[in-house]
């Protein structure tokens, strides 16, 4: 299984604008209408990633505790489901997790946030600007650590006490996003 490392994007940058299609309601959704009053993460996930499926139980418990706590917590699904169609809108509503499950059938969603595998993980502050983009934790399929987000979850209770974001912030590392061939 390869493994792609998340882009470096500067802490402070403001999260992009989109609107896509929810998986579970087959309406459109954008981050305005999404966005926590405490905070937002974004989450770009996918079906068939090992490594997504190695903290799905993890995630959908994160989700539970945080979004109780003001976060919104939005996942997004960038890959090109002509090549994984286990990645399409139609399997993607099969997972019901406890958030919002967008597709990004264009990619330029995944694009504008320079995303780069899955997971990649964006919390933004109130303000919508980048406050953590880092591991989930540091376990992954294989190495014998147990997933529980500990990275994350540190991250989510300093955006949530007023404090300075957790360093270092190490990078997501996972599957490629499946880009379409231009």
């Amino acid at each position: 299984m390869a493994r792609t490392q998340s882009n470096p994007v500067r802490p402070g940058t403001p999260a992009p604008d989109f609107e896509l299609l929810d998986v579970a309601t087959g309406s459109h959704a954008g981050l305005e209408q999404l966005r926590g009053e405490r905070g937002t993460l974004i989450l770009f996930i996918c079906n068939h990633c090992p490594f997504v499926k190695h903290i799905e139980q993890d995630l959908r418990d994160l989700a539970a505790a945080y979004s109780a706590r003001g976060i919104g917590i939005i996942g997004i699904n960038s890959n090109d489901v002509d090549t994984y169609p286990e990645d399409a809108p139609q399997y993607m509503a099969e997972k019901q997790y406890p958030f919002p499950y967008l597709f990004d059938a264009s990619q330029d969603v995944a694009r504008a946030y320079r995303a780069s595998c899955t997971p990649d993980i964006f919390l933004f502050d109130t303000k919508l600007q980048l406050y953590y983009h880092g591991q989930f934790d540091s376990s992954r399929p294989g190495n014998d650590i147990e997933p529980g987000g500990d990275d994350l979850r540190a991250a989510l209770d300093c955006l949530l006490a007023g404090k300075e974001a957790p360093l270092p912030q190490i990078p997501c590392v996972g599957c490629s996003i499946k880009w379409r061939s231009p």
